[in-house]
């Protein structure tokens, strides 16, 4: 399976249910907690596009936004797809 990256914040909504849902897949993902680490959210919203909000997800080499763009993969037939191969892009 394709590696997942997953940059989180302590006590946020929308990274639990991320988490949650890869979980829920079996995929293992590395979670990065930028809470109390500036140059790490930095470095995220530079990975980002410039997006500095929680969570950032990246499947393999590709970006896939946050929670609402991971389950709108899902609800679209196409976050296993991402996930098997870790190529192409989400719609």
């Amino acid at each position: 399976m394709t590696s997942v990256e997953i940059y989180t914040q302590k006590y946020c909504p929308y990274c639990h249910w991320a988490k949650e849902l890869l979980t829920r897949k079996g995929v293992d993902f590395r979670e990065i907690d930028v809470t109390e680490d500036r140059q790490m959210r930095e470095q995220m919203a530079a990975r980002a596009n410039g997006r500095s909000t929680v969570p950032q997800i990246f499947i393999g080499g590709t970006y896939v936004g946050g929670c609402d763009e991971l389950y709108a993969l899902e609800e679209g037939g196409k976050l296993d797809a991402l996930l098997g191969s870790g190529e192409g892009q989400p719609a």
